[in-house]
């Protein structure tokens, strides 16, 4: 709910292609995993901690949930398997298990369920950035403008800035997504799921 007028700035996604590689030693792999897992965990805290003070609680349990899901042992073993018997990078099988997921939660009925599945593809983007060593890419937004995007992680969303978001437009997502979960909780004017063609607009236009 709510009105927002101003210039907009686009956001395109940065994800980047991850390449596989035969590995010989599966186990280290599997260690380098875990250790990205607990520098996951730590951007997670410091997001939690940024959204609770920004937000409050329910925004910040939006990081919890994403927490949740990064120690998940499903979700994990599955990685370790993709890695012992494929013989792939640990990056590769992290993307491979997080769309895996991904798309049984896209498949369900419920849509609760449904946008869970953009939180498996955040987490597995943030592991996997980490494993590349691509460090935590912060969206650059220099005024107060509404944001228009393909789709936005809570991380993201977090990490641009409460006093630079007037709205959000997005072309994906859903009402149960966690983004516009905290677009609801902060108070941000939100559409989502515009049928909008990214490549018609640019930073500025209003």
């Amino acid at each position: 709910k709510g009105f927002a007028s101003a210039p907009i700035a686009v956001l395109r996604n940065q994800d980047g292609l991850i390449k596989q590689r035969v590995i010989k030693d599966a186990e280290a792999e599997i260690e380098r995993v875990k250790a990205a897992g607990i520098q996951a965990g730590e951007q997670l805290r410091k997001l939690y901690d940024k959204a609770l003070e920004e937000a409050g609680e329910c925004a910040a349990a939006v990081f919890e949930a994403h927490q949740m899901l990064l120690e998940d042992e499903g979700y994990l073993e599955s990685i370790y398997d993709t890695i012992r018997t494929k013989r792939v990078n640990a990056a590769c099988a992290v993307q491979a298990t997080g769309d895996g997921f991904a798309e049984k939660f896209d498949a369900m009925d419920d849509d609760y369920m449904r946008a869970r599945a953009a939180d498996v593809r955040d987490i597995s983007n943030r592991l996997a950035g980490i494993l590349e060593g691509h460090g935590e890419k912060e969206p650059v937004v220099a005024e107060p403008s509404i944001i228009v995007a393909d789709d936005l992680s809570p991380g993201e969303t977090m990490q641009i800035g409460r006093e630079k978001i007037l709205g959000f437009v997005t072309v994906h997502g859903s009402e149960n997504s966690h983004t516009a979960i905290l677009a609801r909780t902060m108070g941000i004017p939100a559409l989502v799921g515009v049928p909008l063609d990214l490549e018609e607009l640019h930073t500025g236009m209003s």
